[in-house]
């Protein structure tokens, strides 16, 4: 096959036999892996688009398996978890995950993150971050909503930037509080709480329906979902 390479790594038989079928029903080259331990070589080997990953592996888990995998290579990751298991989302995200979807999952569902993926990882020198009607003109350090000049505080506008820079994929609180804010502001919620809503207030006063663009993921963090997702 042609289309993009897909590694899916999970310990369930079931799932990889239904993931391969249907991702190959769609055009991708799909290769599968039952453990975590030949994870590193695999992608080596095979340089997929896009990893699929189970937190859940037996001998190396998914979080060891994104961290290895990070070391050597800037391949989008996509972890597969089930509910329950947001701390070890979290630990993911932090480790460079670049998302992740709940199982049980839709194969619709899966298909749009990996687009998402895929355009986030082709190259670009775009000085425009854009999501809807929303643009940023990063080399101006500007913002505007549906033609009409945002005005957003300092911190505002680099948490904003933050989340465009990662259209679709979810970005963890300690993330985002230790981009914006510094390492020292990396367990204060409260304060990205607070600033996400004042973000998401000015949005909506221009254009109400950019406000929806700023997704909360409880527990984990927020994520910039464009209307084209």
């Amino acid at each position: 096959m042609s289309g993009p390479r897909i590694l899916a790594i999970d310990d369930d038989p079931a799932i990889l036999r239904s993931l391969r079928r249907g991702l190959e029903a769609h055009g991708y080259d799909v290769q599968t892996l039952a453990s975590g331990e030949g994870a590193v070589a695999a992608v080596e080997q095979f340089r997929p688009d896009v990893v699929l990953l189970d937190l859940v592996l037996p001998g190396l888990d998914g979080v060891e398996v994104c961290r290895q995998l990070r070391t050597r290579s800037g391949v989008p990751i996509l972890v597969l978890s089930a509910v329950g298991e947001d701390s070890r989302k979290v630990q993911a995200l932090d480790e460079g995950a670049d998302d992740y979807v709940v199982k049980p999952f839709s194969m619709p569902e899966l298909e749009a993150r990996i687009r998402v993926a895929l355009r986030r990882s082709m190259p670009g020198d775009s000085a425009q971050l854009r999501a809807g009607s929303v643009v940023m003109d990063v080399t101006r350090r500007s913002v505007s909503v549906a033609g009409e000049p945002l005005h957003l505080t300092p911190r505002e506008y680099d948490l904003l930037r933050e989340l465009l820079t990662y259209p679709g994929r979810v970005v963890t609180q300690r993330q985002l509080l230790g981009r914006v804010w510094g390492p020292e502001y990396s367990d204060d919620t409260h304060v990205l709480r607070t600033f996400i809503h004042q973000l998401r207030s000015k949005l909506a006063a221009i254009d109400p329906a950019t406000a929806r663009l700023l997704v909360n993921e409880p527990g984990v963090g927020y994520r910039l979902q464009p209307p084209e997702s």
